[in-house]
Formats: C-alpha cells, structure tokens, sequence
C-alpha cells in the first residue's frame, strides 16, 4: 500500500516536472540562430533547500491540525456528512504528511552527501505534497454537512377550499354493465 502511494506522488512529481519544462521551453522559443533556448528557474542551494522543507513540514502540519479541529467539531454536532468528508481530507492529509517526512530524510541524506541532483528532486516533491495539502485543506473547507431540516415531529395540515361542490359529478360505469368488446373479425382473410 504505502510503495502504491508513493509510486502515485513520483508520478505526479514527474508530470508536475515535465509539464513544466516543456511550457518553459515553448516560453522561451527559437532564437536567431535557431537554437532552442531555456530559461532555468533559479535554484535554491541543498542548505537552503532543507531550510525549507522545514517550513514545509510546519504547513502540513499546521493544515493537518486545522482539519483535526473541523473534524472534532462535526463528530461533537454529530454530522455524519461531514464526518465523512473531513476523516477523507484528514486521511489523505495524514499520507501527505508521511510522504513529506520521508522525503525531507531523504533530502538531509542527499545534503549530506552533497548531491545536488538527488536534493533537489527531493525536494520538488516536498513541494508538490506541500501543494496536495493546501487544495486538500479548501476541499476540507468546502465540505457540507447535513441540513437541520427535521427538528422534531411533523405536522400536516389540511385546507378545503369551501368553494368548491360538495358531491361529486364525475359518472364511471357500472362495474357489472360493461364488457370489453370482442376483437373485430378479418373480413379478408379467408381460407386459403
């Protein structure tokens, strides 16, 4: 399960990634002599890098505790839709958080080793996930509860208009007088 996970984030990572490259590099076009050029955004260093991936960390926490108190909320006013939806949020949040954690080890590894590749792949995708928790937080923010529409027991109440006729003029047959006509007899087909 968890190797399905993190399989989908390098995926989407990847897509991310690629996606971007090549909208820069349909930005940047052809120039005079034909090249192709390439604007590089510019890179933080891997020390700046694991700098921040601490405050990616905060963030996902932070987000993950303002779902919790949503939650908390719903489960006490006993709202079952938005139970439901807030524990799906939180959930997905709670991977989201893991992934980052593991990701932000393996970026201190790569910054230990000094590779700048590895470092900065690692964290890309700290970024993405860190992306993934704020749209998982509006969709958290955007989940509807139940509507108080039964507060208690319902009353209906009847209203005749006394206008109207008292006996009712509408005539149906007898139930004993009517018999359904027999099918019409062919007045072509004869025997052959």
């Amino acid at each position: 399960m968890r190797l399905r996970v993190t399989l989908k984030w390098i995926a989407i990572a990847t897509i991310v990634l690629c996606g971007a490259g090549s909208a820069t590099a349909q930005q940047a076009g052809a120039g005079a002599n034909g090249q192709v050029g390439f604007e590089r955004r510019p890179q933080l260093s891997p020390q700046d890098e694991l700098t921040q991936s601490d405050s990616i960390l905060r963030r996902i926490d932070s987000a993950a505790g303002v779902v919790r108190r949503q939650l908390e909320a719903a489960r006490a006013a006993r709202d079952v839709v938005r139970t439901l939806c807030l524990n799906d949020k939180l959930s997905q949040i709670d991977v989201a958080n893991r992934s980052a954690r593991d990701r932000q080890s393996a970026l201190q590894a790569a910054v230990q080793r000094n590779d700048t590749e590895l470092s900065n792949h690692e964290f890309t995708i700290l970024t993405v996930l860190r992306q993934r928790v704020e749209q998982l937080t509006a969709e958290a923010n955007q989940c509807v509860g139940e509507e108080m529409a039964w507060l208690g027991q319902t009353e209906v109440v009847t209203t005749i208009d006394p206008t109207l006729p008292n006996t009712e003029t509408t005539a149906y047959p007898q139930t004993g007088d009517f018999f359904p006509p027999s099918p019409p007899i062919c007045a072509t087909c004869t025997g052959m």
